[in-house]
């Protein structure tokens, strides 16, 4: 567990001496070998605030691959596990604009301000609102989603509703929350716009927005929960408080969306997202002209930073057929296998399956985009002398090996193989009917 934030250390770190002291905590390693060093460093200079410097250059540093401007956030590890990735919030803050114009977006567990950054950011949006009922994690979104230019702006780590947002943001009047007019210098990251920032509670309405966001947490003091009555809020409290309401809910990839549908009546679209081939989450879209269905959202970064993404949805044809391997073996990306949109895929691409309950798919080509592998042999069996003795005959040194239908751990397998050769190759393991099958083949390439 990372160090416990109070609302004095984010006022610290706020303050032109914080700032100071964080450059220079920056500047240390921070590696296993370093830390006695580097804390005993820390601390004879900022003691009793080294402690809160060094988690937050720490946290920087693991949300530099994730979040936008990790450099200047404030932010827990808690909260940085649970923030969504920028591009992803991103992309969602595009489609609540072009979905509703103009709409006021209430995020209900802002958390840091992690999507609330990109919200503001998006200029279809008449007006943006984050509420939460951690103090310390809503001072830091006031950080987050507020650069001041002048070191000279005295900075107040109160959660505060500020006028500099637009006026068309529905608040209710709430007389715990102050009032704060923020300085002209002052501007959102990426915009020129300020969020409205409350302490409230997610299941108690306080503002008439005209779309919700929520983001119920999936961790607790002992781990990660998975139940749905385990999240704070509860996933279900969070749909019955804002039913009939135009609703955007964040959970977890592995969120079994059917039982949702089946035995608490959600009507809405499922969208799964993946980045760089990671699935990062499964998003709940609900409230009037939302039509039920399921989506998959594929996000991948070029070389150059551009995010490229496409989209499939459950409204396309499925109709493929099931026969023997064409010349590639393609791994669907895990999106479209979490949004059951497999057969969907592969009837846009012209591919078609080597078995109904199989996510493998098989073609003559690899869409544009996509990672294929092109098939050198197919084997008779997953027995570890037959793999063995087929990889040597390849000259077969270093593998990748993806398995489907079968209990095979990759990475021991790799080891009880012991391959001493020099070529690279994969190794698809799977099942075809009842019998497993494996095949040797060269490695993934993406095509395109």
């Amino acid at each position: 567990m990372g160090y416990r934030f109070g609302v004095d250390d984010v006022a610290f770190l706020r303050s032109r001496h914080g700032a100071k002291a964080l450059e220079m905590v920056s500047a240390l390693p921070l590696t296993d070998r370093s830390m006695l060093a580097d804390v005993t460093e820390a601390r004879s200079r900022y003691a009793p605030h080294d402690a809160a410097l060094i988690e937050t250059v720490r946290c920087r540093r693991r949300a530099a691959g994730k979040l936008c401007h990790a450099d200047d956030l404030l932010l827990t590890d808690d909260a940085l596990q649970q923030a969504t990735a920028s591009p992803v919030a991103g992309h969602r803050a595009t489609e609540i604009a072009t979905r509703w114009p103009g709409a006021v977006v209430h995020d209900v567990t802002c958390s840091i301000g992690g999507e609330l950054i990109e919200l503001a950011a998006v200029p279809g949006i008449g007006g943006v609102i984050g509420s939460d009922l951690d103090r310390v994690r809503l001072a830091m979104a006031r950080h987050n989603t507020v650069v001041q230019q002048s070191t000279g702006v005295q900075q107040s780590t109160g959660v505060q509703q500020s006028t500099g947002v637009q006026q068309n943001t529905g608040v209710q009047q709430n007389t715990g929350v102050q009032q704060n007019t923020v300085d002209p210098k002052s501007m959102a990251i990426g915009t020129g716009r300020v969020p409205t920032l409350l302490v409230a509670d997610a299941l108690t309405p306080t503002s008439r927005a005209d779309v919700f966001l929520a983001d119920p947490a999936r961790r607790s003091g002992t781990g990660r929960v998975f139940r749905l009555d385990a999240l704070t809020p509860p996933l279900l409290d969070v749909l019955m408080t804002y039913a009939g309401r135009p609703l955007v809910v964040k959970c977890a990839p592995g969120l079994d969306y059917q039982v949702l549908r089946d035995r608490f009546g959600f009507a809405g679209q499922v969208q799964v997202t993946s980045l760089d081939s990671s699935v990062r989450e499964a998003c709940l879209w609900s409230g009037p002209g939302i039509d039920d269905g399921r989506r998959a959202t594929v996000m991948r970064t070029d070389a150059d930073g551009t995010v490229r993404v496409w989209e499939i949805t459950d409204a396309e044809s499925d109709d493929v057929a099931v026969g023997d391997p064409g010349t590639f073996l393609l791994d669907p990306d895990g999106a479209v296998v979490r949004a059951g949109l497999v057969r969907h895929y592969a009837h846009r691409h012209g591919l078609w399956q080597i078995d109904p309950h199989i996510a493998y798919l098989t073609g003559d080509s690899v869409p544009d985009g996509e990672r294929g592998f092109r098939i050198i042999e197919r084997l008779p069996s997953t027995g570890e002398k037959v793999l063995r003795k087929a990889l040597a005959s390849y000259d077969c040194g270093s593998l990748e090996i993806l398995v489907r239908g079968l209990d095979v751990d990759p990475d021991s397998l790799r080891k009880r193989l012991k391959l001493k050769g020099s070529r690279p190759l994969a190794l698809v393991l799977t099942r075809i009917g009842r019998k497993g099958v494996g095949f040797v083949c060269e490695p993934g390439v993406r095509a395109g």
